[in-house]
């Protein structure tokens, strides 16, 4: 892939938004409240071994980071995720997910649940982070561009359809709603300013694409594990 100038290159980018795990089976079921409890169950436990393995990918990007500037922004990313305080961050705001959902913190936190797919898919995120070039990790994280719409919908399936989850369980979505957009602002903003040949420029567009891949596999295997399960176990 060849992009020639700066307008071209973010169109490329944000044209990923058409393998976005938004478009995922599982992901329009979801939204349109056709997933049983044991599903939304699976999918919450095994999404959290995405979450709590944000914080270990975004300190990979600030190891092999050199601009003192970018630094002082992306480690915000890690105290979104892990908080301050005990109590605090989308970390602790999963975990409250799960007990919305019907889980208990230690099934979450233990991964118990998590199917051998996600588990891979994930660990490779993680290696990507720390083995590529870090602007090639920050540009992964461009997913954030098309996040926003997808929490959005989301928290409103969740609020109109699925009445037995606890409402104060969906805090995690409606932070995600402002964070999202600060994040992938800077994040488009670092790689804008150091990909400027078109190898460079390609190799961004490449890094987003992994990152789509990680997260349709991620449903996948999700979908195949709890594939079993019929509506009539909302009981």
């Amino acid at each position: 892939m060849v992009v020639s100038d700066t307008e071209s290159f973010i169109g490329a980018l944000r044209a990923q938004s058409q393998s976005y795990h938004s478009r995922h089976p599982f992901h329009v079921k979801m939204n349109e409240g056709r997933l049983n409890r044991r599903q939304i169950q699976g999918w919450v436990a095994n999404r959290f071994y995405y979450q709590k393995n944000i914080p270990r990918k975004d300190a990979a990007i600030l190891s092999n980071c050199p601009d003192r500037e970018v630094r002082r922004r992306w480690i915000q990313r890690i105290l979104d995720h892990d908080g301050t305080a005990e109590g605090e961050g989308g970390i602790e705001a999963w975990l409250c997910l799960g007990e919305a959902v019907g889980l208990t913190r230690e099934e979450v936190w233990d991964e118990r649940h998590v199917v051998p797919g996600v588990r891979f898919a994930v660990d490779a995120y993680v290696n990507f982070a720390r083995t590529r070039p870090w602007v090639e990790a920050v540009a992964s994280s461009l997913t954030e561009l098309f996040a926003p719409d997808l929490m959005a919908e989301r928290l409103r399936a969740f609020e109109r359809l699925y009445t037995w989850i606890d409402p104060d369980g969906l805090a995690y979505f409606r932070a995600r709603l402002t964070q999202a957009p600060r994040d992938s602002e800077h994040a488009l903003e670092v790689v804008i300013e150091h990909c400027r040949t078109p190898d460079e420029q390609a190799r961004a567009v490449a890094a987003l694409s992994f990152k789509n891949d990680v997260l349709w596999s991620m449903l996948d295997a999700i979908e195949r594990a709890y594939s079993s399960s019929t509506r009539e176990e909302d009981a």
